[in-house]
């Protein structure tokens, strides 16, 4: 017997709503589509649904709007059918329901971030925690304290103990033997940037090493050095070293590769800074190409360093690739359509209503409220008395002069400065709601239990209600 589908939706989302479902032909469940009673669906509360839901429920499952903020535990316990929720957009309901209701599972990764705070040396040791506060929030599990050539580091075990009091694991980067010793001593989990030379620092404490070529590129000592350190019973970590493009970035590709022909149960690391620090580009895209070839690899640390301002989100975006390779690995699957995080400029899908669709919806409205929407024509923006269409916002501003006092010209030309600059990178607008820039931007925990606050418009529309 097929599955019985039931969508709640609100009076203005239902002809839109009832297309779509319209338009999967034989999607191998059965729907029904009940109007809750409310004009925007997003307002519906667990009073209003509990309250209007004609019982018993004949559906198997119950799918309620994305913005719609509800105890989706309670109601399936009170309704005794199981309560979801949907997409935000109606645009991709036929995505989620060919998914079978349910999103990719990114709460998993098997590569672990080491996060440099590369001036430690400089720092208070206030200032060092509080920064390795902000890089364990943002996705770091292991703080490293690199230390600065020609540079006196006299706090350097104040420094390390007092990450590691924090609950942060802590390792020590530096090319000087005395700093790697005092780390050492001073409880350090990992020493960074060992070689066959320094490898005896590594056998006379209880740290990991990671260890590294000596001349540079010579996978030669990094194999007599790992081999030495396997002797000496120790648990290490190689790293034949990324080098930047144009000064050995595909021989060191090379190398990675061939130190895992070589060495293929050896616990490997990739510092990408070399990468997204000195490479003028949006650093996510970066990101993905080496977290991908981490995956293929089974690289399981990264060195991740977040220092140049186009790197500002660097860390958060480390931690986006990990999640999504994980999964699309664990899928056998192309790393594609599992979640925005590093889609920050541009969206695979913008548009979420064609200019008919919208024509269609505006010869709906009945009120002096402006709807605004992008479309591949442009920017449209209506309501009972008009419809237009343009490329900026400045172009619509002749037809909106006199339409409404200052408080909501304000809103007016905020929405469609923000639908401009979605239109012009292909990125989704919805109205009253922040542009996703995905890893770009910090995003708030949201209570999905509760109801939302209602924006500008919501807010307009809910008073005439």
């Amino acid at each position: 017997m097929a599955e019985r589908l039931l969508l709640l939706t609100g009076h203005l989302a239902r002809p839109r709503l009832q297309k779509i479902l319209e338009g999967l032909g034989s999607p191998g469940f059965s729907w029904r589509i009940l109007d809750i009673g409310v004009k925007v669906a997003a307002l519906m509360t667990e009073t209003i649904i509990l309250h209007r839901l004609p019982r018993p429920v004949e559906a198997d499952r119950i799918i309620l709007p994305g913005r719609c903020r509800a105890d989706l535990e309670r109601l399936s316990a009170e309704l005794g059918v199981a309560v979801e929720r949907g997409p935000d957009e109606l645009a991709d309901l036929a995505a989620y329901l060919g998914h079978g209701g349910r999103g990719p599972d990114l709460s998993h990764h098997d590569i672990r971030i080491f996060s440099e705070i590369t001036e430690a040396p400089l720092l208070s040791i206030e200032a060092i925690v509080a920064r390795a506060e902000a890089m364990r929030r943002a996705g770091a599990e292991v703080i490293d304290i690199g230390c600065l050539p020609d540079t006196p580091f006299p706090h350097l075990e104040e420094a390390v103990k007092a990450v590691k009091a924090a609950g942060l694991r802590v390792s020590v980067d530096s090319a000087s033997p005395d700093e790697l010793r005092r780390g050492a001593a001073a409880g350090t989990d990992f020493l960074l940037s060992l070689t066959e030379r320094t490898l005896q620092i590594a056998k006379d404490f209880p740290v990991t090493p990671i260890l590294i070529p000596e001349p540079h590129g010579d996978l030669g000592s990094l194999q007599r050095c790992a081999a030495a350190a396997g002797e000496a019973g120790l648990e290490f970590i190689i790293d034949p070293i990324l080098d930047p493009i144009h000064f050995g970035f595909a021989a060191s590709i090379g190398r990675y590769i061939e130190a895992r022909r070589l060495m293929p149960e050896a616990e490997m690391m990739m510092g990408t800074g070399n990468l997204t620090e000195l490479t003028e580009a949006d650093s996510s895209g970066v990101t993905a190409l080496l977290l991908g070839l981490c995956s293929e690899l089974s690289i399981r640390n990264v060195l991740v360093v977040q220092v140049s301002p186009h790197t500002r989100r660097t860390l958060a975006e480390h931690d986006a690739a990990r999640r999504l390779m994980f999964a699309a690995r664990a899928d056998q699957a192309l790393p594609k359509n599992y979640g925005s995080g590093l889609s920050q400029v541009h969206d695979l899908a913008p548009l979420l209503a064609t200019p008919a669709e919208i024509a269609e919806h505006a010869a709906s409205v009945r009120d002096a409220n402006f709807r605004i929407e992008t479309s591949e024509d442009g920017i449209h923006i209506y309501n009972r008395d008009m419809h237009r269409v343009a490329l900026s916002a400045m172009d619509l501003f002749p037809h909106l002069d006199g339409a409404c006092d200052g408080a909501h010209a304000f809103y007016l030309a905020t929405e469609l400065a923000k639908a401009e600059i979605a239109w012009a990178l292909g990125k989704r607008y919805i109205q009253d709601e922040p542009l996703d820039f995905g890893c770009a931007s910090e995003h708030g925990e949201e209570d999905l239990t509760r109801l939302r606050a209602a924006g500008h418009t919501l807010r307009a529309r809910k008073a005439e209600d």
